[in-house]
């Protein structure tokens, strides 16, 4: 077994799952601690388990490369099972089976497996699948690192240093492994977002035009946070003697979340509660990612702060909208549970124009759910007409 820290937030989400009859799938983008999450599940199964037979197939090693469709999986399975006793199934990266839904509602049925899955496809589960599995499962998204996740991996103390690094380094676990400075990460970095690429996308989807889904993604990121659309991309594109067509530019987008190197996110009317079906926003799934791929800028912070409190809402366990109302913008409604929460995010609001700006937007809206202004300042404490100021650092480290 390998050594590992543990995720608390993850091992308190699976436990109420161990043991009943349906699938648990962790789903999330590749490096981002999936395969880990399997070998804290398994020591949270022995615990209610220990004389459990645990069946473990990762579908990135070569001894596992037969098990290519669903028949091939099930005979193995069978073959590793313990009749009359629990048999604790884990598959890693699961999407690599075809029709693995075939094999896992077939076990599912028969009974005797708990079975958990990894998979690096956001839509793995969607559709057909959806149906074959008729709601026997359960999806556990998994983050890069939070920020505290951050600390506790890297040994570090909570201070502006350590704030500045995770802005700029992102949180994928892997990095409590190399020295934390700016060639060795944004190498490895590089590496990841090479791995991701090809083989969950250009592999996948079958992708042609490499060079545009390269020069797609960097687009993005220097858009990170800004709303964006298909035709306003072509049209740049245009600008620098590229032709390419709306459909081609919708279907590398749907690939990139698909594989979830970035995410998008929706507006909606704060009002009338209408979802738009254009000008979405999108953020990358690690900061990190984003900031290797356009090339790491102060300049850029007010984006990658928006990334972060993004970042931070989704690992939380928040849906999250991008909100409009009478032409005025808030970034983030939302929502867990029933509640909702309004988030503002600028750089400072040392000036009495962006005060009016960002409190304002939030002053508008009409109804008594808690509104926030998030900042990089440093100082705590302050509220205006029921609005509060959170500090980036106290956001991240403390609101949950």
């Amino acid at each position: 077994m390998k050594h590992y820290i543990v995720r608390k937030s993850y091992k308190k989400q699976i436990e109420k799952y161990i043991g009943k009859e349906i699938i648990k799938v962790f789903i999330g983008q590749r490096r981002v601690g999936k395969s880990y999450m399997l070998y804290q599940t398994m020591d949270s199964v022995k615990q209610f388990y220990p004389e459990a037979n645990f069946i473990y197939v990762n579908l990135e090693l070569n001894e596992f490369e037969p098990l290519s469709d669903y028949k091939l999986l099930y005979d193995y399975v069978k073959s590793e099972s313990v009749a009359d006793q629990l048999n604790v199934l884990m598959i890693d990266e699961i999407q690599e089976v075809d029709q693995f839904e075939r094999a896992l509602k077939s076990l599912l049925a028969e009974g005797g497996f708990d079975i958990y899955c990894t998979g690096s496809n956001a839509h793995l589960l969607s559709g057909e699948l959806a149906t074959h599995l008729g709601g026997r499962y359960v999806e556990i998204p998994v983050y890069a690192l939070s920020y505290r996740e951050f600390l506790l991996f890297h040994e570090l103390d909570h201070d502006q240093e350590s704030i500045n690094m995770f802005l700029k380094f992102g949180g994928l676990p892997y990095l409590i492994h190399l020295e934390l400075e700016d060639d060795t990460v944004f190498d490895y970095l590089e590496n990841i977002n090479q791995s991701i690429l090809f083989r969950d996308v250009v592999s996948r989807f079958q992708v042609r035009n490499v060079e545009f889904l390269v020069r797609l993604i960097r687009y993005l990121a220097g858009e990170t946070g800004n709303t964006v659309s298909a035709r306003n991309i072509v049209k740049y594109l245009k600008s620098q003697n590229i032709r390419i067509s709306i459909n081609i530019v919708l279907n590398y987008i749907n690939y990139l979340t698909t594989a979830m190197l970035i995410a998008k996110v929706r507006r909606a009317d704060i009002q009338g509660k209408k979802v738009f079906e254009v000008g979405e926003k999108y953020y990358f799934n690690d900061i990190g990612i984003r900031n290797g791929v356009v090339g790491f800028s102060p300049f850029d912070m007010g984006q990658i702060l928006e990334n972060a409190v993004y970042l931070h809402l989704k690992f939380l366990g928040y849906s999250v909208l991008i909100g409009k109302q009478n032409g005025k913008e808030v970034d983030f409604i939302a929502e867990r549970n029933g509640e909702k929460i309004y988030i503002q995010v600028a750089l400072r609001i040392t000036e009495m124009q962006t005060m009016e700006r960002e409190f304002g937007n939030l002053k508008a809206i009409k109804d008594n759910y808690p509104k926030y202004v998030i900042t990089l300042d440093e100082y705590t404490g302050v509220s205006h007409e029921g609005i509060m100021h959170i500090p980036l650092k106290d956001f991240l480290f403390e609101f949950d």
